[in-house]
Order: C-alpha cells, then structure tokens, then sequence
C-alpha cells in the first residue's frame, strides 16, 4: 500500500514536495485527514487562526488553545505577515455559520505542529490585491508583487499557453522546436538593435530583434516546419508599453502560401486558447489594409465596436445651407486646424478615443470580455521615409515577397508593390505579422541593392543560401507578451512578464544597466566617453 502511494504521489503540485496538499485544494471530502500544508502567513487574526497562502490559494489554520500546545499557540501568535512555515494538522469541517465563499471555505486545519522556515521583515507594501501599489514600487520589489494572487494567475496562463502551442506545433503539426543564436550581426533596416562588443578590436556582435535570417536558413536547410519560443531584442528607447527585451513565439514553413500559414495561426489558437476564457471561432476575418485604412484610419482597428469613418468630401462640393448661415452672421467664419499628415494617423486615433470618452460616460461599446480577431492582408511593400521621402524603406522587413500580380513593378514602380504580408489583430492591437518570403537571390539582391539602397554584403551569407537551392517559405511571429496581456485583462505587457523593464527601459530591482569599469573594457578595446557641459564627449 505504501508503495502505491508512494507512486500516486509523483504526480501533481505536490509531488517531490515537503507538503501532501497546496493550499487552495482542501475540500470538505479531506475532512478527517491528516495533511502537511507549506506557505506563506498572510493574516493573524486575534491569535485564534492563520490564513496561509501559497499560489494555488488560502486555508485556515486554527492556532491550538489547549494548555498542552502552549508551545505552538507561541509560535504561530509571534509569526509576522509573510513568514514562511509548515504545518501539520487534521482537516476539520468549520463550524456552522463560520463559512466562507472561499474554494476552502467549509474547512479548516487543526495545527498538531508547526515549522516556521523563514520571519519575515516589516515588508514596503502588504501582500493582498486590494493593495495599491506604484508601478516604481512593484518593479523595484518585483519578488514580493509576484506573489499576488493575480500575478501568479497572469504567469501559470501564460505557461499553459505556451505549452498548448508547443503541443499542437510539434505533436499535431510536425513542427521542429530549433533554438538560434542570441549573438548574432546587424540587420540591414527595421528597429535599432542592441550592440555587444567583442573581444576583436572593433568588432561587435548584434543582439537579433527577430531570429528571421536563421529561420530562412532553416528552411534552405530543409528543417521544412520550425518553430521557437524567441527572445528577442530592440533598442527602442522609451515607449510606452514596450519592452527591449521581448518574446515572440516564431514560426516558419517550407512549401506554403499566405492562406496556409494563416489557417495554421488559428488552429494553433484554437487549440490552445484558454477554457475559461469561451471558444474562439474560426477562419478569422479578413480585411485588406486599404480598407482598414478607408473605414477606420488605422492598420489595426478595433472591431469590436462600428463607428467607421465616413467621407464627406461630397458634402463640401455642393452649397451647404449652414455653413452659409454662418458665415451671414457677423464676424461669421468657417475655421478649422490644420494637422500635418493629420489624414494618416489622427483620425483613428480619434475614433479610438471617442469611444474611451463614450464609455467613460457609461455607454457600452467594447465588451471587455470579447477577443475579436481580424487578419490584415495586402500592405504596400515599401513606403517613403519620413526623414527622406524621396526614398523607400521596407514597410514589414527587407525579406517579404512581392504579390504575384504586382512582382512586375518592383523593377518599374517599387512604390506601387503590395506585399505577401499579414498582420493578425485581436482588440485593435497587433499580435502578429508575418510574410511570405523572397525565395530567389536575385529579387532579393536587387530589393537591398536597388530599391532599399542597403550594403547587400551585409546579407551575404543569405544571398548565397538562397542560390543554393531555396524552397518557397513563409512565416510568422506572434507576441507572447501582448497576447497573454490581452486574454488576462492585464493594463500593460509587464503584468505578464516576469521579471521586465520600467518604461525608460531599466530594471529598478537590480539597477541595471550598470557601470562597468575601464579595467573591464580594456579586453574590448573600448572606452566611454562622457558628455560634458558644454555638449561635447569627452573621454
């Protein structure tokens, strides 16, 4: 019997452990069972009980009031908020009237003895989700704010996620889990990329913002379906909401097209979307970002309310009856504010924002509890720079293919060309983009070298692989951090992140970035120069 049970206990989250149950699985079937229970003490209520807590809940400890247990009635009455102990005890059934709608509210644990591991200091903020805390105060104390009952929900959602995708990609798929190199070279366009310097006099390593140039590889290596759960790096300043370090759960197929990768997205969300969070229904809609620029004045819209955006241009070509009886007013006139490139960004965001005021003042648009997903198809390839208009930049990124039946224009009217892209939007925010990818070496050659004006010997060792027998390939990447986000209801990525930045990019708990001494550069052959006040670097 010992042995089975032995066995019996292998299994679940206590296996392996000091305890034989968490605290929130105790139900009225374990009354009369002895149990060894591990956690932290969140409430000393009037020296008669503990509630202790640990991530799956809470459970009642009654503190002994016999004579004869004096010895633990002194224990467990001394213990400070968020000391750390074992107790074990019988589990009894509260009595009548005592119950809660706690998961354990009709039982309780009769203490018999009681290990305290670790006191607890007078802690900068208390452990209980009613507590409001800074931003500043949680990211400096971010051990502590993780163990909130919500924090630890966002995080063990985000590991059953994972898992799921994982699951359905290599068990249902046939996909290939492949890790890529971290220290990698600078990427011709797209976001600023963290530099790491080496040992080489003058030559740095690139912290990759995407593995794409590996996973291309991968391809031409005939891996034929990869996936990776990535880290991946920007150096993007101060954004609000973003983070330079970030995970993208990556994607890439041999032998598929744009309708192919996008049915493989929503069978991997189906799969793994969140029970309670209701079924998601596939194929998602599709809209092509003529349209979602036309109807909603941005390349992400939110759909889950109407309010499109309405031409009116009509209007003001014929006489308008009240414009011309303002104008007949005295000191009359028609006004108004001129916004530069006010047509491209403004108007969606002002849609966006109107239905933030209407739902401030009680109207219901945006059901909070609605994930509307839209693919986005069909963007132009290349679009001017704002620096310098008269040239093109990628619109996705240097790799993505033309659409066949705009292919004749890249070597006649580059700026016409609609790409093989796709962005997956959920609530009005991207999640995911991806592309078909440029196959051959010479439409990828004459993309950097001609259209991009990019050094294409930067990309040489793609060249080469894609003139070494090429498949046609495409993929994807899907934010993990702003998905997850979006399924728990969170208010910013860094409620399911772990450990993450602040807003200007630093980690307060750490105080990183640091100093670095000019003793420990000196293997880098670099040293840093100083602003001074007049501007100007000085050594």
């Amino acid at each position: 019997i010992l042995k089975y049970l032995y066995f019996a206990l292998l299994s679940g989250p206590s296996s392996f452990s000091l305890r034989s149950h968490t605290c929130g699985e105790l139900r009225s079937h374990h009354v009369g069972h002895r149990v060894i229970l591990c956690g932290w003490a969140q409430y000393l209520r009037q020296d008669l009980f503990v509630i202790l807590r640990d991530f799956s809940g809470l459970t009642q400890v009654l503190i002994p009031q016999e004579e004869s247990a004096s010895h633990l009635k002194a224990v467990l009455s001394e213990l400070t908020a968020e000391s750390v102990i074992k107790v074990t005890g019988t589990v009894r059934r509260r009595p009548a009237g005592q119950e809660n709608k706690m998961p354990t509210g009709e039982i309780e644990v009769i203490t018999e003895d009681v290990e305290v591991f670790n006191v607890c200091c007078k802690l900068p903020f208390e452990i209980k989700d009613f507590v409001k805390k800074s931003e500043s105060l949680r990211m400096q104390y971010r051990y502590l704010d993780l163990r909130s009952s919500q924090m630890q929900k966002n995080l063990r959602l985000r590991s059953q996620l994972v898992m799921k995708m994982r699951e359905y990609l290599c068990n249902v798929q046939g996909f290939v889990d492949v890790e890529t190199p971290t220290l990698f070279k600078r990427t011709p366009g797209g976001a600023k990329e963290f530099v790491v310097p080496s040992r080489e006099p003058g030559l740095f390593f690139s912290l990759p913002q995407s593995p794409q140039q590996f996973k291309q590889l991968l391809m031409v290596a005939g891996i034929d379906r990869y996936f990776q759960v990535a880290r991946c790096y920007r150096d993007e300043g101060s954004k609000p909401d973003r983070q330079p370090e970030f995970t993208q759960v990556d994607i890439e197929m041999s032998f598929v097209d744009q309708t192919g990768i996008m049915s493989l997205v929503e069978g991997m969300l189906q799969h793994s979307w969140p029970a309670e969070k209701g079924s998601i229904k596939v194929p998602f809609q599709t809209m092509t970002y003529e349209v979602a620029m036309r109807d909603y004045g941005v390349d992400k819209p939110d759909l889950r309310f109407n309010m499109k955006l309405i031409d009116i241009t009509e209007i003001f070509t014929v006489e308008v009856e009240f414009l011309r009886s303002a104008l007949s007013q005295p000191g009359g006139s028609i006004q108004a504010i001129c916004v530069p490139s006010g047509a491209r960004p403004l108007l969606g965001k002002l849609r966006l924002r109107c239905a933030e005021l209407l739902e401030s003042c009680g109207v219901s648009l945006r059901d909070p509890s609605a994930f509307h997903f839209l693919w986005v198809v069909d963007f132009p390839l290349f679009l001017p720079k704002e620096d310098e208009p008269e040239q093109l930049e990628s619109a996705h990124h240097p790799f993505t293919a033309a659409l066949l039946e705009d292919a004749h224009l890249l070597y006649t009217e580059p700026h016409k060309v609609r790409g093989q892209h796709y962005d997956l939007v959920l609530n009005g925010c991207e999640i995911g983009g991806g592309s078909i990818r440029i196959h051959k070496a010479s439409e990828q050659l004459h993309v950097l070298k001609n259209i991009l004006k990019e050094d294409p010997s930067l990309l040489s060792h793609l060249l080469e692989a894609l003139d070494s027998g090429a498949p046609p390939h495409g993929g994807i990447a899907l934010g993990l951090d702003r998905l997850t986000s979006i399924i728990v209801g969170a208010d910013s990525i860094r409620d399911v992140i772990a450990f993450p930045k602040s807003f200007r990019g630093r980690d307060i708990m750490s105080r990183a970035p640091d100093t670095v001494s000019e003793e420990e550069l000196k293997p880098y052959h670099i040293s840093v120069r100083w602003p001074t006040e007049g501007g100007e670097e000085g050594k």
